[in-house]
Parts: C-alpha cells; structure tokens; sequence
C-alpha cells in the first residue's frame, strides 16, 4: 500500500518556499505525472457536482482516471477542497500554479540529472561506450547511435535489420508510445511466449527507481541504505504503479536524442508511453502480476517494508507446515459442519 504524509493546506506568497511546490513534486513522481493539473482541479470539482446526479461509473475511463487522481490529491492535502471552494478566484489561480509548478520541477529535475548518470548505468560492466556518448547533448542518442538504439528498440523487432535501422534514424519509420522498449525486460531478454517474464524489472529501471524514488547518492549502495531523500522526506514505503510508469517514461526519454520532455511532444510519444503501461498495470484482469511486480520492485527500492514481503519458498519447512494445516483444516471441515 502507498503510503504518504498529509500536508496541512497554506498558501505562501513565496512560490519557492510553499509546501504545495514540494509535495507536488513528490506527488507527480508516486501517483500520475503527465498532467495539467489546473484542468484536473477544474475538471474535479465540476465532477464533484456533476456526482450528485451521475454516478462516477456513469463516465468514462479517462474521466473515472482523471477523477481517481483528483480525490488522491484531496486525500493528502486536507482542506484544499475546501481552500478551493471558498477562496478568490486568483488565490485559486495562485494554487493551480503552484500544484502545476510542483509536479513539473520534479520532472525537470529529474530528466536533468539523468541526462548524465543514464550513461553510466547502460554501459557494459567493465567496458566503455562506443562511439562515447555526450553527456550534455542528447543528439547522438536515441536510434543514431547502436547502444542506445538496441535499448529503445521495441520488443518483436529485429535491432540487426539494418534497412529498420535506416528508416528509423532518417524519421521515416516512427515508433509508437505503446511500443515497449527492450530495456523493460530483464536483461533485455523477453520471451514472446510469457511477456510477462522479466517484465519492468531490468537493472536499468531499478537504478533509475533509486536515484528518483529515494537518492541519487543511494545508487548501488547497500539495501540498509536505500530508504532515504525524497521517499523519507513525504513518508513513502512502497512503490506505487505510477512511480513505475513514470521511472520507465523517464529513461525511455534519457535514452532518446530529444532535448526537450513534454507530455504531448509526437515524437518521442512520452504521454502515449506512460498511459500505456498505467492501462496494464492497473487492470484487474492483470492483478496477479502486477502485484508480484510490486513486491519484486519493494524488494529492490525498500528491501526493510512490510510492502517487500517476498512470496514463501516452495520447498521450506515453512511452506510443508502450511500446507499440512490446510489439508488438516480441509479434512475437519465436513464434521465440523455435520456436527
């Protein structure tokens, strides 16, 4: 379960100091990241109305998201409804800002300094790049260059054709957002026949988690020393689905030679990206997966959660006495109810 601190609501004059600029930062990152937050105040509230005579499953999928959202936003800012409900129309102005503002600087920090330290993550162990890549220009990224090309390449494609590598780099075969990259799969390794296997769970996404979830400084470093920065700071214990779609949106984007993140740039399909994996991930039909992913991720990021509690091994000791008291529970069952 996600778990976050509440931020008890005040407006600042000081846009740089106001606690809706951090936590929405923190909140962008966790819960849903390619919005416009002013449009899901507005859109909230009139729904909130709207609700008094329509149930919310009378709306649709979009909508029910969007609504979803909006109520986690009340749910950790108490009284911002309210806040919204009786105040000017430019203090309300000034709080869309600041939410907005949140949630876009967390991105920017992030697409920031993982521009760089990607670089050092993608690079065989013990080996270098080649031809090297540029740390600060991101033009000899994405497709124009083997290594990274291999990463972005989508599953189900062959990364050696070389006629695909041509039409790709001279922008005349585009890929889709909901065309998954090799670098989800553990490894870079998927199984046509199990899509699952691996899934979200390459080392790559695992270094881009810590640096973003918790510290940069927290990379690579032991387990006891990964809880730390940004998830200690709002009281975050487990991962959340967004947080995955959102690690994976942002080294999709380090990888590309676009120099600039936006939700509706066409190109690099980041918005057509993340909604894709968050439409998985968050269907029912998928639930047993996504929470063995979600506890494979806890291990990784907060391997000291409660949310990290791994599955019983097969053939333990504890599992054999389990089992024995299920059969022997499952044996009394018909006396009992005979009785």
């Amino acid at each position: 379960m996600f778990v976050t601190k509440c931020y008890k609501l005040t407006v600042s004059t000081s846009s740089a100091s106001d606690p809706l600029v951090s936590h929405r930062q923190h909140f962008g990152r966790t819960m849903f990241v390619l919005c416009n937050y002013p449009s899901l105040l507005t859109n909230g509230i009139l729904r909130l109305e709207q609700m008094e005579d329509t149930p919310l499953e009378d709306f649709s999928a979009e909508e029910r998201r969007e609504h979803h959202v909006f109520e986690q936003l009340l749910e950790s800012y108490p009284g911002l409804l309210e806040q919204l409900r009786d105040s000017s129309e430019e203090e309300i102005l000034h709080v869309r800002e600041l939410i907005g503002k949140g949630a876009a600087g967390a991105r920017g920090d992030d697409t920031k300094t993982l521009k760089s330290a990607v670089l050092d993550w993608i690079a065989p162990i013990g080996e270098v790049i080649h031809p090297p890549l540029h740390r600060n220009v991101k033009v000899d990224r994405g497709f124009n260059h083997e290594h990274t090309g291999f990463l972005l390449f989508p599953v189900g494609l062959d990364w050696n054709n070389s006629e695909t590598k041509e039409k790709l780099r001279s922008g005349k075969l585009w890929v889709c957002g909901d065309q998954w990259p090799i670098f989800v799969y553990a490894n870079y390794m998927y199984d046509p026949e199990d899509l699952w296997f691996g899934f979200l769970k390459s080392q790559l996404l695992v270094y881009v988690g810590t640096h973003v979830i918790t510290s940069p400084s927290s990379v690579k470093r032991e387990p006891k020393a990964m809880w730390s920065g940004n998830a200690r700071l709002h009281g975050m214990t487990s991962i959340t689905i967004a947080s995955i779609a959102y690690i994976a949106t942002q080294v999709r984007f380090a990888l590309s030679s676009s120099s600039v993140f936006s939700r509706t740039n066409t190109t690099t399909d980041s918005e057509m990206f993340y909604h894709s994996l968050l439409d998985l991930l968050e269907d029912p039909e998928e639930s047993k997966e996504v929470d063995e992913l979600m506890t494979w991720w806890n291990c990784q990021i907060f391997p000291t959660s409660s949310a990290a509690k791994r599955p019983i091994s097969a053939n333990s000791a504890l599992m054999k006495i389990r089992q024995r008291h299920l059969v022997l529970k499952q044996v009394s069952s018909p006396d009992m109810i005979s009785s």
